[in-house]
């Protein structure tokens, strides 16, 4: 494998760390007071995204996205991971799931979502069921030519700014299918549910201590009928294109968590080089430089990990293991690596006028959201011992 950039790469990278710059960064202390952003901030950074050609990257060409491959995506993900995720969703890659989308369903979700005229967020985890997707209780029942949904999502992200809803709910029952723990797999169906749907009513969360801004909210089905035309792939199939998604997301959260880190191993570096204590700087104690090196070491180690899981992506041969240890490593570097960041700058790592405080509170959902560690260390150790019949 050669992970030498190519002038293409270069440019990308140079272009969305400029942007995350100019763009992101400035509002970063205004997003954290305010817990939200202001809607003319989020409209102007939508806009320049859009000039930039940034928006919906992700997105085949055809579609009017940018067509990166993985590796290239990864890059992108990376450098506008040096910036909180309130900002950073601003220069919006549409969930992958939505290339499912048939017939009328594309001019009325995928392709609008694509230039950026609407905004959808993906329903999956309840109260009952975060890991345990099987368990999901929210139904859809068959009714007519539509369903009618009932039950509850939470910890949504995104949904009080989403347009549409890419929403998982268990439709009927397969009596032959059980799970390891001898409980029927109820088959999902994926939807596609307006925001304004009756029936369907959108709350705010609590607030969380990580990525301020960018808030997780509960959606409430209650007889919620929606048409049979805004099925989003086949009755049952659901489980399928939750798979598709989450290999990708699970990448997304490594390459932000590699180029946060690498935000945070520069700030602590510069502050090693410039603070002095006993007449010198203090990265001259081993203490602080054998810490320097640690984080160093470690962010290289997780890119690595990251870019062979997109490099493999691009190949076609990227397996759910390749995805969940990259996800595993680069999201607990993070937090090994902003802990750390917290020690060096001693007292002031922990007030409010430094980000070294901020950074240390929104790496911990990294290790919880779109997988937990546990789960991702779960999918290695089945890869590793199913082909031995264990």
């Amino acid at each position: 494998m050669d992970f030498t950039l190519t002038d293409e790469q270069r440019l990308i990278v140079d272009t969305v760390r400029k942007f995350v710059t100019a763009e992101l960064e400035p509002y970063e202390d205004e997003v954290e007071r305010l817990d939200d952003i202001p809607a003319e901030i989020a409209d102007r950074i939508r806009q320049k995204a859009i000039a930039a050609g940034l928006y919906a990257a992700n997105m085949p060409e055809e579609l009017g996205g940018g067509g990166l491959d993985a590796t290239s995506m990864t890059l992108v993900e990376r450098e506008l991971g040096r910036a909180g995720y309130a900002l950073q969703m601003l220069v919006a890659r549409p969930s992958n799931i939505l290339q499912a989308c048939a017939g009328e369903q594309r001019e009325r979700y995928l392709l609008p979502t694509v230039r950026g005229e609407r905004h959808d967020c993906l329903a999956m985890t309840e109260p009952g069921a975060g890991s345990d997707v099987r368990s999901m209780t929210t139904r859809a029942e068959p009714d007519g030519d539509g369903y009618v949904i009932n039950g509850t999502k939470h910890f949504i992200s995104h949904a009080d700014a989403a347009d549409f809803v890419i929403l998982f709910a268990a439709t009927g029952v397969d009596e032959t299918a059980q799970d390891s723990g001898g409980r029927r797999r109820n088959p999902i169906t994926a939807f596609l549910v307006d925001i304004d749907t009756p029936g369907l009513t959108v709350t705010r969360g609590s607030s969380s201590v990580s990525h301020r801004g960018y808030h997780q909210c509960e959606l409430s089905f209650t007889d919620c009928r929606v048409p049979a035309a805004q099925r989003l792939g086949e009755e049952g199939r659901g489980f399928d294109l939750m798979g598709e998604w989450l290999g990708a997301s699970r990448l997304s959260v490594a390459a932000t968590s590699v180029g946060r880190a690498r935000r945070v191993l520069e700030l602590a570096t510069g502050w090693a080089a410039e603070r002095s204590q006993f007449g010198q700087t203090i990265g001259r104690f081993q203490g602080v430089s054998f810490q320097l090196a640690d984080m160093a070491t470690e962010l290289e180690a997780a890119e690595l990990l990251t870019m062979r899981a997109a490099w493999r992506h691009d190949q076609g041969v990227m397996t759910d293991q390749d995805a969940a240890m990259a996800k595993l490593f680069a999201s607990e570097a993070l937090g090994r690596i902003t802990d750390r960041a917290v020690q060096i700058f001693g007292g002031m790592g922990l007030m409010a006028e430094l980000p070294i405080e901020r950074f240390w509170r929104d790496a911990r959902v990294e290790r919880i959201w779109d997988g937990t560690s546990e789960i991702q260390r779960h999918i290695i150790s089945r890869s590793l011992l199913r082909p031995l019949g264990s």
